[in-house]
């Protein structure tokens, strides 16, 4: 992913966070130039993601959509 094209859209798009040992799901919350802030664990209420912490990621380290899910 790359943090240069993001845009106030993709604000609360679905994400896939993906390393060798681990795969999360999340929402974007925000970014910076360095990483993009990703709300992972809100007890399944993504509709209120605003509410909860956003963990700095590493863009290389995400994906847009959760599967086959819609990404919105």
């Amino acid at each position: 992913m790359n943090i240069k094209e993001l845009t106030d859209k993709d604000i609360g798009k679905l994400v896939t966070y993906k390393t060798t040992y681990k795969t999360e799901h999340g929402r974007i919350k925000s970014w910076n130039d360095k990483f993009i802030f990703v709300v992972y664990k809100c007890n399944d209420d993504w509709n209120n993601y605003k509410n909860y912490t956003g963990a700095a990621t590493k863009p290389e380290e995400l994906e847009f959509g959760w599967n086959n899910e819609d990404n919105t």
